[in-house]
């Protein structure tokens, strides 16, 4: 059993940036960030391969979000700039723990592992 546990989550103004960071007890493959938002299902929001090599995101967040992964440290983040209200959401990491070679990023029945989740709040 890997344990996923997030940090980074606060609060914003629009325009600004927050660096989230998801550290696991555990070897993981495949990592994805998910977003929950009050009344809204549950989002795909990036994800990256177990090399790194290789990145997915949602169209909401193109050009502003970016995951990277440290495997030394067992870590993803998410660098998220150019922040919108609309980004305003409970963010979670996800791992896959078998290695799969995730085709379908949205599917949470790809990941394995998720973490408690990270409130971010963009509100001027």
């Amino acid at each position: 059993q890997v344990q996923l546990v997030e940090f980074g989550g606060g609060s914003v103004q629009p325009g600004g940036s927050l660096r989230l960071s998801c550290v696991a007890s555990g070897r993981t493959f495949s990592m994805g960030w998910f977003r929950l938002a009050p009344g809204k299902e549950r989002e795909f929001v990036a994800g990256i391969t177990p090399s790194g090599g290789r990145t997915r995101y949602t169209d909401a967040v193109k050009g502003r979000f970016t995951i990277s992964r440290d495997n030394v440290q067992n870590t993803v983040y998410l660098q998220m700039n150019s922040l919108k209200p609309e980004d305003t959401a409970v963010y979670y990491c996800a791992a896959d723990g078998r290695g799969r070679g995730i085709l379908n990023w949205g599917a949470s029945a790809n990941y394995d592992y998720w973490g408690q989740g990270t409130q971010v709040t963009v509100s001027s």
